[in-house]
């Protein structure tokens, strides 16, 4: 056996599709409890894809044409739901327009409008992503 034979493609375990529901408004009359949304795992390139578009260059206050980078976490976060969500399709039309919004990032906000839920949601996305510390748990950490 090949000293690499463990490490192909063909060893690698295959990442399941979680199931969480984000918000109580939208009901399954007949399970009798809240609809479960269908998410996918993002892969590495997936995921810095997402922060590159979500990151700008600010400018270091007190110095001129000195920047650092930024990311806005929100829409990070936002544009990380709506792309690990397999069901519902958020870039369906139908449904974006029964909500009356033209975007998927639009929608997850329209869908999951309980700022509560939606913080709990963004919770569960990043530990199911494999982030081990959440984001807020970082600032937190950061601000001791």
């Amino acid at each position: 056996m090949s000293k690499f034979a463990r490490f192909m493609k063909n060893n690698k375990k295959v990442k399941e599709n979680g199931f969480y529901a984000p918000t109580s408004s939208l009901w399954d009359e007949e399970a009798g409890k809240p609809l479960e949304w269908e998410f996918r795992h993002l892969t590495s390139k997936e995921n810095d894809s997402l922060r590159d578009a979500c990151t700008m260059d600010v400018q270091v206050t007190g110095k001129p044409n000195m920047f650092r980078p930024k990311l806005n976490t929100s829409q990070y976060l936002n544009k990380m739901i709506c792309t690990a969500t397999v069901c519902p399709d958020l870039y369906d039309a139908q449904l974006q327009d029964s909500y009356g919004v033209k975007t998927p990032e639009e929608l997850l906000y329209a869908m999951v409008d309980d700022s509560g839920e939606y913080s709990d949601l963004c919770v569960w996305m990043q530990k199911f992503q494999g982030f081990s510390r959440t984001l807020d748990d970082k600032v937190e950490e950061a601000k001791n």
